[in-house]
């Protein structure tokens, strides 16, 4: 059965579609003083996407300083899951102050690049050589303005880094560290990849809590996830979940300080 989704950015479906996920309304239940409980049930047809998708997100605080972000997903029709978090994360507790100085460091031999739509090719490019090669700290503005076809398709850095972790929720994959404050931001997953986007997009017309204005490159979104777009590239890790399977997914973010 072929299903048309909404093509909401040059064509392609992004996030859902332009009413996705982070647009719902989920019930919520506090379990206990450190764990969250968030339910929401997606209907058949929703965004175009085919089931009844039964989704629930469990936030835990742990006593080693970590948010442990566990999703979980069952579906009654063939349909794609791709869950992730899209949060902004500010390390100099400065929303003025830009992310150029913030050290990345990545656990990926291998990334995949995007044309200029900002969809993945199909291509798992060696991060040698180039400057996505996040394997040892680096500052992000580094390189981030350099003269690379892949920079300049995604107006900086917007990609998915291919994981040599291998599922393994036990293996650092992604540690983003502030030099001003000392707070380091260790990520761990059992996905397959990590999408990092450097607030390339932002422009001061989105305002979130206690009136703080989001500007462009003041943040850093790490996103544990399957690659993008890999319903239409059968040879990568399938986003396919079916009526008996479970669909799960995990992200820690760990913070400690560096002093």
């Amino acid at each position: 059965v072929e299903y048309q989704l909404p093509q909401n950015n040059y064509g392609h479906c992004l996030h859902g579609g332009p009413k996705g996920f982070q647009y719902r309304v989920y019930k919520g239940v506090q379990k206990s003083d450190r764990e969250l409980q968030l339910t929401y049930l997606a209907k058949d047809g929703e965004e175009g996407f085919p089931g009844n998708l039964q989704c629930t997100v469990t936030m835990k605080l742990t006593d080693d300083n970590a948010i442990d972000i566990q999703y979980e997903a069952e579906t009654d029709k063939p349909t794609i899951v791709n869950m992730t978090n899209h949060s902004y994360f500010n390390l100099d507790g400065n929303p003025s102050k830009d992310n150029s100085s913030y050290l990345l460091t990545l656990n990926a031999d291998h990334y995949t690049p995007v044309d200029s739509t900002f969809m993945t090719t199909g291509e798992i490019a060696s991060v040698e050589g180039t400057p996505m090669d996040f394997r040892q700290p680096t500052a992000i503005g580094a390189n981030i303005n350099q003269d690379f076809a892949q920079l300049k398709n995604g107006n900086g850095i917007d990609h998915n880094w291919v994981l040599n972790t291998q599922g393994d929720v036990s293996k650092l994959c992604a540690t983003l560290e502030s030099p001003a404050t000392g707070i380091v931001l260790d990520v761990y997953t059992n996905e397959p990849g990590i999408q990092i986007y450097c607030g390339n997009f932002l422009d001061g017309t989105l305002t979130g809590k206690k009136g703080i204005v989001y500007n462009f490159r003041t943040a850093v979104c790490l996103e544990t996830q399957h690659y993008p777009d890999t319903p239409n590239k059968p040879e990568w890790p399938s986003a396919v979940l079916r009526p008996g399977e479970k669909y799960q997914s995990q992200c820690i973010y760990k913070f400690s300080v560096r002093k």
